[in-house]
């Protein structure tokens, strides 16, 4: 599950955007900085859940290990203001899951970004189905979501979320533009 402001972005490996933003694969000196981002949305609209503290306590074996993968977005100085998880799933399924954006960083185009270079390492990865749990709290979220193609639908399991109440797969001919 993740949270985002409406119009951040994403493109994949080391490209830089007018704002020197650029996406690059997860490091292990970055770990605290997904974890951090992460728990500054998480505890600003929920609270912290089991499932969240065992991906954020050790990303490397829950994502990357795993058969995920982990980005970041960092700014011109090096700074990570931004990060995104594909979880791994059976049958080349993926979640989009953990992003968050630096607060004052909203509107700058990096969740668009993060979830463009997502896709991009979906695809690489020869991925399936691509889906995200989210919240209808986060309304700027999932219009970023839309916007980035993915579409509601009712979820075929139960959420390992409490406050998961939105199930989207990405389905990019219906995005919203």
């Amino acid at each position: 599950m993740s949270a985002v402001a409406p119009d951040a972005g994403a493109g994949a490996g080391a490209v830089a955007d007018d704002h020197s933003i650029r996406i690059e694969p997860f490091q292990p000196e970055w770990t605290e900085a997904f974890r951090r981002l992460n728990l500054q949305w998480l505890e600003r609209h929920f609270s912290v859940e089991p499932a969240d503290l065992l991906v954020l306590s050790d990303p490397k074996s829950h994502v990357i290990d795993a058969g995920g993968e982990i980005l970041f977005a960092l700014d011109a100085t090096g700074a990570v203001v931004g990060t995104c998880a594909l979880l791994a799933g059976p049958d080349g399924t993926f979640e989009l899951a953990k992003m968050s954006v630096e607060e004052a960083r909203h509107g700058q185009g990096i969740g668009t970004r993060l979830i463009e270079a997502a896709i991009a390492a979906f695809h690489r990865r020869g991925g399936r189905r691509l889906f995200l749990e989210s919240s209808s709290r986060l309304a700027p979220a999932l219009h970023l979501y839309r916007r980035n193609g993915f579409v509601q639908q009712t979820p075929p399991h139960e959420s390992h979320y409490r406050r998961a109440d939105v199930y989207m797969v990405w389905r990019p001919a219906e995005a919203e533009r």
